[in-house]
């Protein structure tokens, strides 16, 4: 009677661990994309009284990790702060060296934590996806509105959104007479790897 009941213990037991690899087997693999920064380009754009300065920044790194079934992400894309360049020497001084700090900030990072959407490396879509960057220290909630396209044998991400710097606490370059908006448009165009498999993701 005792070795029936330690049989039908024993048997629950193998049935529960073959759910579990079962289950484990079911769950798709994370998506995973990588940034090419050579092939990633970062413009930005800040009007003022006097003209509009457009500049650009390099990406240094970036890869997300997406579960596909629940949409929470993870990774890092980073830019290099001091790379920022518009055209002018002086100005592009000021802005490395009293705006950004760049001596004691190198790096703005942008770290996803959820994607809505659907990613497929074989159709253009919209994706939204939600982090945080952290600029000058400080970490901000985003949300990106990201749209995709194939590009032989990869996927091309465009995105643009508006970062009210002086908001977040960078000092405003305005001086004198010439006065800078408080706020600056970023657009990126960026290429990533992609995964073999379309997924939609709630």
């Amino acid at each position: 009677m005792i070795a029936n009941r330690l049989d039908r213990i024993a048997l629950v037991f193998v049935l529960f661990l073959l759910a579990l690899a079962a289950r484990a087997q079911a769950k798709p693999a994370a998506l995973d994309f990588s940034f090419d920064p050579a092939a990633t380009v970062v413009n930005w754009t800040v009007n003022s009284n006097v003209h509009t300065v457009h500049g650009t920044f390099k990406l240094k790194n970036g890869s997300i990790s997406i579960d596909p079934v629940t949409g929470v992400a993870s990774g890092l894309i980073v830019i290099d702060a001091a790379s920022g360049q518009s055209g002018d020497n002086a100005r592009d001084s000021r802005m490395n060296s009293v705006v950004l700090e760049t001596a004691k900030y190198p790096a703005i990072t942008f770290r996803p934590t959820h994607v809505e959407g659907k990613v497929d490396p074989t159709a253009s879509g919209s994706i939204t996806v939600d982090g945080v960057m952290n600029l000058h220290g400080q970490d901000h909630p985003m949300q990106l509105a990201v749209t995709l396209r194939p590009k032989d044998a990869a996927i091309a991400a465009a995105c643009h959104f508006i970062v009210p710097y002086v908001a977040w606490g960078l000092k405003d370059p305005s001086v004198m007479i010439f006065r800078v908006e408080k706020q600056v448009a970023v657009d990126i165009n960026a290429t990533v790897t992609h995964p073999t498999a379309a997924a939609s993701i709630p």
